[in-house]
Order: C-alpha cells, then structure tokens, then sequence
C-alpha cells in the first residue's frame, strides 16, 4: 500500500502540480522558455518592452522590471518563427520580346530580421512580400528576348532580387535566394503548334537517317559486287593460262596426253544420257541383232535378211 501510494503521489506531483505551478508562474511573467529559432515580443499599451530572440530561459522580472507581473495580462507576447521559409510563384504572366505569352515560376526564400517592423510596418508582410516579387517578376522580365528568357535564368533570378530586396527589408523581411524555376508557353494553341512542329522535325530527321543509312548499305554492297566481279574476273582470266601451262606440261609426254584425252573422252561419255552396247571385234552377226532388235523396239522393218 505505501508503494501504491508513493507512486499516485509522485505521478500527481510530477504529471498535475509540478506543470500547473509552472504554469502559474509563467503567467505572472516569472519566467519564459524561448525556443530554437523563436522570438518573444512583450508588447505593453502599445509599447514594445523586450525582444527575446536568443534561445534559453528568461527571467522577466530581471528583464521587463515591475511590469513583468502584468504583461501577460494586460499586453501581448508576440511569439514570431525566425527560421527560413521558402515559397514558390507559379506560371507569372510576362510577355516576350517577340510578343509570346510566356509564365515564369518564382520560387524564393525569406526569414525575418526585424520582428519588431515585421509585427508593425505591415499588416501582411508576407502576402506583401508575394505581391512584390510577382509585380518585380512580370515588371523586370517583361519585353526580355524569348532566347534569353529560355536560357538565362540567373541574371533573370538576380534581377528579381534586386528589385525586391530593398522594399522587403523595410518590413522586417530579409529576401534569400531567388531563382526562376520554370518557363513555360501559356497559349495552349502555341504548344500544340511547337509540339506539332518538333514532331515533323524530328520525322524529317529519322527518314534523313534512315535514307542515309540506305544509301550507306547500298555504296557498301555495290562496292562489294564491284571487287567480286574484279575478282571473279581475275580468276576467269587467269583460268586458261594455269590450264594451258598444265597442257603444256603434260604434253611434253606423249603418252601421258594419250591417256588424259582418253579419260576425258570416257568421261564425257559416261556423263552422257546415250546407251552403249559394246560388241566384240570381228562380230558380225551380233551386230545385226543388235540392230534389229533396236529397229524393231523403234517401229522399223529389220535389217536382217
């Protein structure tokens, strides 16, 4: 049980006291907590008292003095984020040189230097900041060459903030980086027609390709015929001097060439589609039936009596 009751009691102590006393003396300005990248303004009857804007803890009676009790009552504490912020501009209306409706995209960043111009120089400075950087787009880029809108983006992001900077920094607002991020075409029947166009080229140029590749294939092979045939030619011309000189080796012996031309005879013989019959010598009787008989299979009276 005196466990059960030390842990209720602690939990109560830590978890409900503990912050509702904090919590008391924060709201009789005892002390305040000042967050990383945070800043305090302690306004009183119009009147700025302090301006926190270091992290760490703060004793405002040390700091405020005898008004400390009150100020949270009676005034204000402005609590501003000082980090940096950052936003981005889309399709600005801005005319070419040439007369193109073009858009610009604007993306930049901005923190707060001076809280207190920032809390009272302006009601909304930073849809003011916005308002400024559009105007300071379409004024400055406006009436540019359309080749140098397209490709020269950081003397377009430079000038823009030049033109910004000065009136930013009266309202409590410090301009960082600005830089054009997009550039496009506004009229939809321009697009079509650019897209149209790019498309044509880039037919023109595949066929180009492909009729140069052709032509490229066809001086190839012609070239390649063009030296077989030289070739070929060659090898027809030189066919019947190796065949003579062979021929004239060969009958340099008589019998040699007999029997070379007795086997191309035979050859061609045997190449041949005719029926031979071969007859001994001295038969004449033979050769007759022979003949008869080849007669007689053709329709033909015999000649054999």
């Amino acid at each position: 049980m005196n466990f059960i009751a030390a842990v209720i009691s602690t939990f109560v102590g830590l978890f409900i006291i503990v912050p509702i006393i904090f919590g008391i003396l924060r709201a009789f300005g005892f002390y305040t907590i000042v967050e990383e990248g945070r800043c305090h303004v302690y306004v009183l009857f119009g009147k700025v008292l302090a301006v926190l804007d270091e992290p760490g803890i703060y004793f405002l009676w040390l700091k405020l003095g005898p008004v400390a009790p009150i100020v949270n009552w009676l005034g204000k504490c402005h609590v501003l984020d000082l980090r940096l912020d950052q936003t981005y501009l889309r399709s600005q209306p801005v005319n070419s040189e040439e007369g193109a409706p073009m858009g610009i995209g604007v993306w930049y960043e901005m923190f707060i230097s001076d809280p207190v111009s920032y809390l009272f120089k302006n009601a909304d400075p930073r849809g003011s900041l916005s308002a400024n950087v559009s105007s300071a787009t379409v004024r400055t880029l406006s009436n540019l060459p359309l080749a140098q809108m397209l490709e020269n983006r950081h003397p377009m992001s430079q000038t823009v903030r030049t033109e910004v900077t000065p009136k930013s920094n009266e309202w409590g607002y410090k301009l960082g980086s600005v830089y054009i991020r997009k550039v496009h075409f506004r009229d939809v029947g321009m697009i079509r027609q650019i897209e149209a166009k790019v498309v044509n080229r880039l037919r023109q140029v595949t066929s180009a390709i492909k009729q140069d590749g052709a032509n490229q294939v066809s001086i190839i092979t012609s070239t390649a015929e063009r030296q077989a045939a030289i070739e070929f030619a060659k090898a027809a011309a030189m066919r019947p001097r190796i065949v003579g000189e062979a021929l004239q080796k060969i009958s340099t012996d008589r019998e040699i060439l007999d029997a070379m031309f007795e086997i191309l005879e035979m050859q061609k013989i045997v190449e041949g589609q005719a029926r031979i019959s071969i007859v001994p010598a001295k038969s004449e009787l033979l050769t007759q039936l022979l003949v008869s008989e080849k007669a007689a299979l053709a329709g033909a009276p015999p000649l054999l009596k």
